[in-house]
């Protein structure tokens, strides 16, 4: 599962408690979060990790200037991206990201190695440059990303990449990261779009593009959230998308947990040998 939480945005107290519900009614076994916030005396991942008997970890971002701008010049709450996991954390690593000519927003990549039942699962989150005209600056990042996936999934589960790109399926960005509509970032990289193994008669915009204050995702909305799997190991089906689908796209007792949607997939957890999906 992958989800922007919003960070301290809104009645986040009230939201914090319809996110819990949210992940208790989903149950994913490994959760990549942006906009996650955390203080000297609490962090939300922590938090909720001991709500849902989950394993954490964070990766703050090391530039806060936007972010504590945005919340009134408080510089007591930080913003970063973490992965909830109901499997052993085994090892954790991150990766600064580049900002090009844009102002630095401090973003970086979370990579934990997760214990999953089909073998060690190399699991990521990122939460690339949101400006509009930032699609240079998310390529970058995207370069960087892909090295750090690369070099951290060797043999196993295919690597899972989720996050919040803020970039449409269309964009250069998503298109450099999949690696199979243009040349990929890293040569052999292929990371598939598990969205496309939905049903399309679902509903798959994840925030909408009229309604930057308030979660409604009935007008207009767009994908900018996404869960990008690797290839199969030759002659092998773990890691093969089953099914995916949103969540957190409704009030829960009229609360919304976030301005975005969540992306839940599902993967077999197969042998290490099978055919390879055709992402076409």
């Amino acid at each position: 599962m992958t989800w922007n939480l919003w960070w301290r945005f809104g009645n986040w107290r009230e939201r914090r408690d319809a996110i819990v519900r949210t992940l208790a009614e989903v149950r994913p076994d490994v959760v990549g979060l942006q906009e996650v916030w955390g203080s000297a005396d609490e962090n939300l991942a922590g938090w909720l990790a001991d709500e849902l008997g989950m394993e954490w970890a964070w990766s703050r971002a090391p530039v806060q200037d936007r972010w504590h701008g945005r919340n009134g010049g408080d510089t007591t709450v930080d913003v970063g991206v973490a992965v909830l996991s109901r499997h052993p954390i085994l090892e954790t690593a991150e990766r600064r990201l580049p900002a090009g000519a844009a102002a630095d927003d401090g973003k970086t990549a979370l990579h934990t190695l997760i214990d999953a039942p089909g073998g060690p699962l190399p699991f990521f989150t990122t939460h690339l440059n949101s400006g509009a005209a930032d699609s240079a600056v998310r390529c970058l990042q995207v370069r960087e990303l892909a090295a750090f996936v690369a070099e951290r999934s060797t043999g196993g589960h295919p690597p899972v990449v989720t996050g919040d790109f803020n970039a449409e399926p269309d964009f250069d960005e998503i298109r450099l990261m999949g690696g199979y509509r243009t040349a990929p970032a890293v040569p052999g990289l292929v990371l598939v779009d598990a969205w496309r193994f939905a049903d399309p008669a679902l509903p798959n915009g994840t925030w909408d593009i009229t309604q930057q204050d308030a979660a409604n995702f009935g007008n207009r909305p767009t994908c900018l959230d996404y869960i990008f799997v690797g290839m199969p190991t030759a002659g092998g089906t773990r890691g093969a998308v089953q099914r995916a689908h949103r969540a957190g796209d409704r009030p829960v007792d009229g609360v919304w947990p976030s301005d975005h949607a969540a992306v839940v997939v599902d993967l077999a957890q197969g042998a290490a040998t099978g055919g390879r999906p055709d992402p076409r």
